[in-house]
């Protein structure tokens, strides 16, 4: 039965579903529809399969590692020890093997080691003036842990329609009356626009959230992604399916797509918020591990502060600590000469 094959759109990449009322096999994200003799003259079949045969052996080298703290889930390869949870600092413990669908297709290699990591923060932490005395010192930073995060990213080609209304609007006078002249018009764009690189987390809010303080990254340090590069190194898994971010992703096209296209509109008074509609004819999405360094410093009192460092940048993310006595000098050195002035300009003014 036709419902029964797993085929991919040629045009996107993503999963075509069986229409039994078309007799199609239809794709949800760019619309395209497709016999099954057309499938059969394409290799989206033999790609998938190709792919299956990856996340399989991808998924027999990997080892799943669980928090029973925080609830984390990450993988990692037989030589890497995974005895602390990246995240709390707690024992994790061994799941089993990695399960489905998970191998990446691209990565950015860390470019930098564990204790040029450490010594970045540190001079991160000598430039805050209000963190805590010995913020700075590397000694109080408990973990310093790399770790891959899942994103989705995304390269799509499409044929964007603009339409909208504008106005012209000429005033002049004559003698005592002054005249006023609308004209009203449609106006359409189009184009072809081309998305490269559309950066979306893989990870649940609180994790998303977490690391968009230390985007981007850079798109030309992308590779091809080889099982070598997890070696020493944990990998958070995804819990965001590709599925479950489409219509983010749309959504970026459709205001980009406007905001390019309405750049175009010129010589009118008054131009109306339009209506854009934007066509996807090919997109490419790459599951996609980019280079994070878990970085957790505890302070005298024994609480965690975590912070995110960019493993190519070295951009640093985090809430800050502050040492209450540090507040107290700054607000005394304002403190005292405002309150002389004020003694002045009551003198001056009584």
């Amino acid at each position: 039965m036709p419902s029964a094959v797993t085929y991919q759109c040629p045009n996107c990449s993503a999963g075509l579903i069986f229409s039994p009322e078309k007799g199609l096999f239809c794709c949800e994200f760019c619309l395209s529809e497709f016999t099954e003799e057309d499938l059969k003259g394409t290799d989206a079949s033999e790609r998938m399969e190709a792919q299956e045969e990856e996340g399989r052996a991808f998924c027999e080298e990997m080892n799943l590692y669980s928090c029973p703290s925080c609830g984390a889930e990450i993988f990692a390869d037989e030589s890497t020890s995974a005895d602390i949870c990246a995240y709390c600092n707690n024992p994790v413990v061994l799941g089993g093997r990695l399960t489905g669908q998970l191998r990446p297709q691209k990565v950015i290699p860390f470019a930098f080691d564990k204790e040029d990591a450490m010594q970045r923060f540190s001079d991160f932490a000598k430039k805050k003036w209000f963190a805590p005395w010995d913020f700075r010192k590397t000694e109080r930073l408990e973990k310093a842990r790399g770790v891959y995060y899942p994103f989705w990213v995304t390269d799509a080609d499409t044929d964007s329609k603009y339409k909208t209304r504008a106005k012209k609007i000429r005033t002049w006078r004559r003698g005592d009356i002054e005249y006023t002249e609308t004209s009203e018009f449609d106006v359409f764009r189009r184009g072809d626009i081309h998305f490269e690189d559309i950066v979306t987390s893989a990870l649940s809010t609180e994790d998303k959230i977490w690391i968009e303080g230390i985007l981007p990254y850079p798109s030309e340090k992308m590779k091809e992604f080889d099982v070598p590069y997890l070696q020493g190194f944990y990998a958070k898994k995804r819990d965001i399916e590709r599925s479950q971010v489409s219509d983010e992703v749309k959504g970026r096209m459709d205001r980009y797509s406007t905001q390019l296209l309405r750049r175009t509109i010129k010589g009118y008074s008054v131009v109306e918020s339009g209506k854009v509609d934007v066509k996807i004819n090919r997109a490419n999405w790459d599951y996609t591990l980019l280079p994070v360094w878990v970085l957790t410093y505890k302070d005298r009192k024994g609480k965690d502060w975590r912070f995110s460092m960019n493993g190519d940048t070295g951009k640093i993310y985090g809430k800050m600590p502050v040492a209450l006595s540090k507040l107290a000098i700054l607000l005394g050195a304002i403190a005292v000469p405002l309150t002389i002035l004020l003694s002045i300009l009551g003198s001056v003014i009584f």
